[in-house]
């Protein structure tokens, strides 16, 4: 219990610093969000506006820093951002909707997909050193995981999208030309042949790092004496490997997965930008090209929310496997 009081509060202490840190830092930037949108019609919008741009984006420089604040975690707590620039009139809060759920279901399935298949990989060839499927796997999906992200996914565009005559699609998350969006059997297989590349770049990408580390945690869980114990005790090699060896041997790699999962909302910006992709990671890119501060804000201080929320999980997922950790001392 006391460890778990301890987790909670570390996670509140760390939300409320990055809440913090992510409102001081844009006022610390010379200028401010309304004079970048009145940049941008090259001082055709009458000057008077800039007030209103100011209060509708949160930097209402007549305010103190400490009523601005206090407004700040009033606004962030009821989840209002204020208004996006690159997408304006529309809500930060909108925007951020529309594209986490192309995200979670691209980038969040793949992670975990990823994190599965690299962790079976890495303890049948840890478990079984020398054997056929650590002679090859291993070496293949490292070398893969080495490359970038962008350098792979223009190769398989190339491939499957280019050399094919279009057999997979390669940009954006449907037909945008012929489909509307409903849960209809059409639409729902069009956005499922749209992220068919995107999601074996992830993959590929991303299952190398699983199986290194999956594989050399069992290599070192095997000489311990709970498994020389189990084979003492007449189990079987699956038993012994899933319930003994891999039970132990996967706990190092749960915090490296809750990260991954939490930089999941973030998107994977070379991803979205080489499939244009409407993504987290593609309105992020924009953001930031279009100056956006608002839009970036909120992205920034979700990206380490989800982050925080994920370790913290990870924290009771571990609670849960390893009894150590209930232990008093």
């Amino acid at each position: 219990m006391r460890y778990l009081l301890r987790r909670i509060a570390f996670l509140l202490l760390t939300l409320w610093a990055a809440v913090t840190i992510n409102f001081f830092i844009p006022r610390l930037m010379p200028g401010n969000p309304a004079q970048a949108m009145m940049a941008r019609f090259h001082g055709r919008v009458n000057p008077s506006a800039i007030k209103a741009l100011e209060v509708a984006f949160g930097v209402d420089n007549h305010q103190s820093i400490w009523s601005q604040y206090f407004s700040y975690l009033g606004n962030t707590a009821r989840g209002n951002f204020g208004i996006s620039l690159t997408y304006f009139p529309v809500s930060v809060s909108s925007v951020i909707r529309q594209g986490l759920w192309w995200t979670l279901g691209l980038v969040g399935v793949t992670t975990i997909l990823s994190f599965v298949i690299g962790t079976v990989i890495g303890t049948i060839a840890g478990w079984k050193r020398g054997g056929k499927v650590d002679s090859v796997l291993p070496s293949v999906f490292v070398v893969t995981s080495a490359l970038p992200y962008f350098w792979v996914g223009m190769l398989l565009i190339l491939v499957f999208s280019v050399r094919m005559h279009g057999f997979l699609p390669n940009d954006g998350a449907y037909d945008q030309l012929t489909l509307v969006p409903g849960w209809n059997g059409t639409y729902i297989v069009d956005v499922g042949r749209h992220a068919i590349l995107p999601a074996a770049t992830l993959i590929v990408t991303a299952i190398g790092g699983w199986i290194l580390t999956m594989r050399n945690n069992v290599i070192t869980v095997v000489a311990e004496d709970y498994v020389r114990m189990g084979r003492a005790k007449g189990l079987s090699d699956r038993r012994i490997m899933y319930q003994y060896a891999a039970r132990n041997a996967i706990l190092p790699n749960l915090t490296g997965f809750a990260m991954s999962l939490g930089f999941i909302v973030g998107g994977a910006i070379l991803i979205e930008y080489v499939y244009n992709y409407p993504g987290l990671g593609f309105l992020l890119l924009n953001a930031v090209n279009n100056l956006d501060y608002p839009l970036m804000q909120a992205l920034f201080l979700f990206i380490t929310v989800a982050v925080l929320f994920a370790v913290f999980l990870c924290d009771l997922m571990t609670l849960f496997i390893d009894p150590r950790t209930r232990t008093k001392g």
